[in-house]
């Protein structure tokens, strides 16, 4: 009799055991200068949430060319530089930037923005979006034809 309730108990077991589905890992290919260059990048999300910007502020950008030269708009100022990308990450080393003040949402957002494309960022690439995720921030940015 005990065999046959420890059978019954089981069986389920072993069935729920069988019946999952092992999941592939996904293929994840390293992004190079040529997926991030000749594009101009518009910032749509920070810490994924949407990028909500009060007039007359303009969302920040992201251009980089075929040798990584860096530049942009970060929410109040351009910004430049030169980028690196090793290893799935992205950095934009010895920014400059023009120093002009804004209002704080402006100036705050710039702050994010600036950081995160100075220090090392995991960088993906999902169709039309650059996704930067840094040590403190995640910046998503919508690719856009060069003007």
């Amino acid at each position: 009799m005990k065999k046959r309730y420890l059978t019954a108990l089981a069986l389920p077991v072993i069935l729920a055991a069988c019946s999952t589905t092992v999941k592939q890992p996904v293929e994840t290919t390293m992004i190079s200068a040529n997926d991030l260059a000749t594009h101009q990048w518009v910032l749509t999300k920070v810490d994924n949430k949407a990028l909500e910007l009060q007039q007359p502020f303009k969302a920040p950008t992201l251009q980089l060319n075929e040798e990584l030269g860096a530049s942009g708009h970060a929410g109040c100022n351009r910004y430049f530089g030169q980028a690196e990308l090793k290893d799935g990450k992205l950095r934009i080393e010895k920014m400059g930037m023009t120093m002009m003040a804004c209002q704080d949402p402006a100036m705050k957002l710039e702050h994010t923005v600036s950081s995160t494309l100075m220090e090392w960022s995991t960088a993906s690439i999902n169709g039309n979006e650059l996704s930067l995720t840094g040590a403190e921030h995640n910046l998503t940015f919508t690719r856009t034809d060069v003007k």
